[in-house]
């Protein structure tokens, strides 16, 4: 009986190895990411509201979209501050980078815009790329600099790439962290405890503890791998975005690869009406994939 234990271990780990990305049964296996459409210049910035509904931007553009649980798109909004990274807050507002003026806007379900930051201490921000909300309406934004085509500066305004703070309520952000290269990516744990930010310019990726006032301690490497957009499942797995999507587990393990056939896959939420719809925004494309595990919010 030992001898075939071991032989069916070997099997096992066998399988694992071969079917590889299916292993962790995220999804299942054969299950491939299904085109949505191909008619935009870059997508960025998926976010799902409380119905499942996922709005993202296209962002050469101007626009954010809308592709319902009915799997439907439609425009949502144009002329929409060449929005890049996005989040809904527990209101219904969508949170959104817009970078045509290097600005942090609230846009409400029926398109009305609140401009709320404008810059940081009289300068102009590098130009907020990916947001998250925390429980509370708390706001942390990830201040990298790309040169834009549309910009009329050609070099920052302020000293370093940072990762701001916004507090509920208030108008002016605070620096929670400015130790980066490049930071980008951004998602946080629904109970508001756990922050991760992608340093995409050092290709890491870092986790923190949230303190109530929204500073962070305990900085730690969480995987030597950066990321554009990111998102977290209902086990705590966090999915990098880039070539394709790595999914890496709570202890900082890859444990999984989703293969993308584009350029680049630049964000990624999950969303429809149970919230097992994976939306990756790649490149001219978005597309997605059935999952067997749920976002969070």
């Amino acid at each position: 009986m030992k001898k075939l234990s071991g032989i069916f271990i070997l099997l096992i780990a066998a399988s694992c190895k071969v079917f590889g990305q299916d292993a962790p049964g995220l999804y299942d296996a054969g299950t491939k990411p299904q085109l949505v459409a191909k008619q935009f210049s870059f997508t960025e910035g998926p976010a799902v509201d409380r119905y499942g509904n996922i709005f993202f931007t296209d962002q050469p553009n101007d626009k954010i979209w809308k592709y319902d649980t009915e799997g439907k798109l439609s425009i949502f909004l144009d002329s929409a501050g060449r929005s890049n990274g996005m989040y809904f807050d527990k209101k219904g507002n969508l949170i959104s980078c817009a970078d045509a003026k290097d600005e942090l806007w609230s846009i409400s379900p029926k398109g009305k815009i609140t401009v709320l930051l404008k810059d940081y201490n009289g300068h102009m921000f590098n130009g907020p790329n990916d947001v998250w909300v925390r429980p509370d309406g708390g706001i942390y934004i990830t201040d990298p600099y790309y040169q834009r085509d549309y910009w009329t500066r050609k070099k920052p305004d302020l000293d370093g790439q940072k990762l701001y703070y916004l507090p509920k309520g208030k108008h002016q952000a605070i620096i929670v962290d400015d130790k980066f290269v490049r930071p980008n990516g951004i998602v946080g744990t629904p109970d508001g405890k756990t922050l991760y930010v992608a340093d995409i310019g050092d290709n890491k990726t870092y986790k923190y503890d949230i303190n109530k006032d929204g500073s962070l301690t305990n900085r730690t490497l969480f995987i030597a791998q950066g990321s554009d957009g990111m998102t977290i499942d209902n086990l705590g797995n966090i999915y990098l975005c880039g070539k394709g999507v790595t999914i890496v587990n709570p202890q900082g393990e890859k444990i999984g690869h989703i293969d993308i056939d584009e350029p680049w896959s630049a964000n990624i939420c999950f969303g429809g009406k149970n919230r097992d719809i994976l939306f990756i925004t790649a490149s001219k494309a978005v597309y997605t994939l059935k999952m067997n595990v749920k976002g969070v919010d």
